[in-house]
């Protein structure tokens, strides 16, 4: 619903816009993308196992499941790969519930209130992370 969901607080843009940002910068950084969305926590999980073989790292805006979800905790835990987190939106300007994140504490960062620009900013640092880039 990204583009339609509450516009002053997630923006305009969509997921389709935000993913071929993504895809245009990717290559800047040596990088290849993965987008996926899905609404539903298991398939989520099941995404983060199979990229434990097929992944250097992994980008992730787990959305309300940030807040509640160990299942997704362990799962990164298990991957055993670099992680960052993205939010559109700067939780700590948001409700006090959406200041606890499950992903943090195994995340080597936290990208949040820069919109759609903050998954670019997360290959950026991605890259840097897995060493794609001497910057």
């Amino acid at each position: 619903m990204l583009g339609v969901r509450e516009p002053a607080i997630y923006g305009s843009e969509t997921l389709g816009d935000i993913e071929d940002s993504c895809r245009a910068a990717a290559p800047e950084f040596g990088l290849a993308v993965d987008f996926r969305q899905s609404n539903h926590e298991g398939e989520l999980v099941s995404w983060i196992h199979e990229a434990r073989d097929s992944a250097d790292g992994i980008i992730i805006n787990a959305g309300a499941y940030t807040h509640t979800s160990v299942a997704i905790l362990d799962a990164l835990t298990l991957a055993e790969l670099p992680v960052i987190e993205v939010h559109l939106s700067n939780i700590y300007k948001r409700e006090s519930f959406r200041h606890h994140s499950y992903i943090s504490p195994i995340a080597a960062g936290v990208i949040c209130g820069f919109g759609g620009q903050g998954y670019v900013l997360a290959l950026e640092a991605m890259a840097r992370l897995i060493g794609q880039t001497d910057e």
